[in-house]
């Protein structure tokens, strides 16, 4: 985000209401606390067999093409599984965190599909880094090319109508609109309108979804933008963008509101959030010392950057010499690029998630 955008956002902030996040906003089908480390699958009520994946580099485990994404160069994948592998970490993200507490195997990345149907048996991941519900500048499949996908591989009857009953879908949605928004032609008081249309999209998504048979829908809430290494460069990685994060704290009550609207809509409480903006800034405040997750010392500087601005994580130039350096112990960081955490991170947003 240039200057001109960030004071037009200020100014557009100036003269709006803002509607911050209570902090007790909870749409959970299940207030249980007891069993914190156990996983997250008590939060479905029931114990999924098969994961379905829909969204963006948060979730995408291997669906971008090679010569489009960073997921693919070194040293990504450099924790997990050792080598590029399509993942936009250093190792595992949030949808291997899912899968592990749900007791399966991460699903297998559509683009892969044809391997063999006998690697259909944990779901399919339809997430395509750089995507959101609508078009991006990511030339990938939004998010309802990615259910049109999932529809195709339905009407093949390869999956039970059983088996999609014992399923759950997970939505990720980590602002790639929003990006596209702000660097096309976003004029600063069109903010609240094309906000509002992201969510009421999300929304058609997830009944989509369910109406295809899947028995429980999770969606994420947006993470805190402002507090991206892309934004707290700013700031020398030391805060926070707060009329970034206003921005998502709109986005995040639309959302809620609209899955308690939902959940009243259907019989049983169907739709659940997964609230990484409340896992990202608990692990933040608390550098990430809760239990079972690793200390990180400054956690808004990320592992991997590139030597000037107009170099990233994995560039290298025309002689193929590195342009990026990437942190001794990834570790001992939070992020691992400017948008997105290691597999240490994401190990403790996903231990962070409120029950």
């Amino acid at each position: 985000m240039d200057k001109k955008q960030s004071l037009l956002l200020f100014i557009f902030f100036c003269f709006s209401f803002l509607l911050l996040l209570p902090e007790n906003t909870r749409v959970y089908g299940s207030s249980s606390h007891h069993h914190h480390h156990h996983g997250h699958h008590h939060l479905f009520n029931f114990r999924p067999s098969k994961l379905f994946v829909f969204g963006d580099s948060y979730a995408d485990t291997g669906n971008n093409r090679n010569s489009l994404a960073n997921s693919w160069k070194v040293p990504y994948g450099v924790t997990f599984p050792g080598k590029p592998a399509g993942r936009f970490s250093d190792g595992r993200v949030l949808t291997d965190f899912l899968a592990k507490s749900l007791g399966i195997k991460s699903p297998i990345p559509y683009r892969w599909r044809n391997v063999g149907i006998k690697h259909w048996k944990n779901g399919m991941n339809f997430a395509y880094g750089g995507t959101g519900v609508f078009d991006t500048l990511a030339p990938e499949p939004n998010m309802t090319t990615q259910i049109d996908f999932f529809q195709d591989i339905t009407h093949q009857k390869i999956y039970s109508m059983s088996d999609l009953q014992a399923s759950l879908a997970l939505v990720s949605l980590a602002g790639n609109d929003y990006s596209t928004y702000a660097t096309t032609n976003g004029s600063a008081e069109g903010w609240k309108p094309f906000i509002t249309q992201v969510v009421n999209q999300i929304v058609v998504n997830m009944k989509r979804i369910h109406g295809l048979g899947v028995k429980k829908v999770a969606v994420t809430t947006l993470q805190p933008l402002g507090c991206l290494p892309r934004s707290t460069f700013a700031s020398s990685f030391q805060q926070c963008n707060g009329t970034e994060n206003e921005l998502v704290g709109f986005h995040n009550l639309l959302l809620q509101q609209a899955v308690v609207k939902l959940n009243n809509e259907t019989k049983d409480s169907t739709f659940v959030i997964l609230d990484l903006y409340k896992a990202f800034m608990s692990v933040l405040k608390n550098k990430g010392k809760n239990p079972g997750s690793s200390k990180f010392e400054n956690p808004l500087k990320p592992c991997c950057t590139g030597i000037s601005t107009e170099y990233n994580c994995g560039s290298v130039d025309d002689n193929g010499a590195k342009k990026y350096t990437v942190c001794d112990d990834p570790e001992s960081a939070f992020f691992w690029d400017t948008v997105h955490p290691t597999q240490e991170g994401w190990r403790a947003v996903y231990s962070a998630l409120p029950q």
